[in-house]
């Protein structure tokens, strides 16, 4: 088997059919999907049952090996790691149940594959998806992809789950998703490949990042207390990084860049907001504030009541915003 596709399923009863699609689509027939139910809810299961019960009584079903298993809630990475778990393949892709892909999505990443050997992880170019907002989210052409310079100059992820692939070997060495850590999950084992493996990349859009979901099933809807947020847990990445310092030369400089501009923008709201404001404190203290902008250091000196009076104004209005673009595109 050269490919296992795992999925989990959280309450996304609305999408996942339209994912399942995709992957029957699939141009390049060799391999598995593994779907994890992660406790869900909602119908969810039920619509992948039905489909699959459809496709066999039509004979139209396109994918030979499909398993599914339960588990109580515990979040996706668990659900992601225990697919994993179960699966035979030799390479791994992900894909979540509200996003989907283009039909020659495996074909192209197994071309990459067989044209970048030496990687530690694959990716594609992908399209965020949103009514207003849709674009092709990176401009970079195929090859190694430097990883912290991309992502500082593309203000994008470089490699997002849904487009992305990675050698069995490689996920067991990092021993997988972190479990507990409910958004940046995937960033914390990217970021651990990319230190030590090369990032091999594919320019063509074959992945869609599904960001048209409403907020009451998103992971980003509400602040998270910090030990369940990727930006509380560096540390490890920068000790990977000083440990391979002498591998990475030049490179060491812009990860530390990239995990600075991470915690400036990304710990804002925590910083402003009363609860949390003493821990966001200490981490934007790793700071090297010194590389940064006046623009940034000045937007930080602000007195705090100003920001936070001018945040909630913000929230406001891109609410509105939000109600005013799915009225139009409804």
């Amino acid at each position: 088997m050269k490919f296992s596709v795992i999925m989990p399923l959280y309450n996304k009863a609305l999408y996942v059919q339209h994912a399942l699609e995709t992957i029957a689509a699939q141009t390049f027939k060799d391999f598995e999907l593994i779907i994890v139910n992660d406790g869900s809810t909602d119908d969810s299961l039920k619509v992948v049952n039905e489909y699959i019960k459809f496709e066999i009584l039509n004979h139209k079903s396109s994918i030979e090996n499909i398993r599914i298993i339960s588990q109580p809630n515990a979040g996706v990475a668990a659900a992601r790691n225990n697919g994993v778990f179960v699966s035979n393949g030799q390479f791994l892709c992900f894909l979540d149940a509200d996003d989907w892909w283009e039909p020659t999505f495996l074909e192209e990443v197994n071309k990459l594959i067989t044209e970048y050997s030496n990687a530690g992880i694959y990716c594609t170019n992908y399209i965020y998806y949103k009514p207003g907002k849709t674009h092709v989210a990176l401009n970079l052409t195929r090859g190694y992809m430097n990883y912290p310079n991309a992502y500082l100059h593309s203000k994008q992820m470089p490699i997002w789950t849904g487009a992305t692939c990675m050698p069995r070997k490689v996920f067991d060495e990092m021993g997988g998703f972190p479990v507990g850590i409910k958004l940046g999950e995937d960033f914390l084992l990217w970021a651990k490949i990319a230190i030590k493996y090369e990032v091999a990349f594919c320019e063509k859009p074959l992945a869609y990042y599904n960001n048209d979901v409403p907020a009451s099933l998103r992971a980003t809807r509400n602040l998270h207390s910090p030990e369940y947020h990727m930006l509380f847990h560096l540390d490890p990445i920068e000790l990977e990084l000083n440990h391979q310092s002498e591998i990475l030369n030049h490179r060491l400089a812009q990860w530390q860049l990239l995990l600075d501009m991470l915690r400036i923008i990304g710990l804002m709201d925590y910083w402003l907001d009363e609860r949390y404001h003493e821990v966001a404190e200490k981490e934007l203290a790793k700071v090297d504030w010194s590389k940064q902008s006046k623009t940034v250091v000045r937007q930080y000196k602000t007195p705090i009541w100003i920001l936070r009076a001018r945040r909630r104004f913000m929230q406001v209005g891109s609410y509105l915003k939000q109600k005013f673009i799915r009225f139009i595109y409804q």
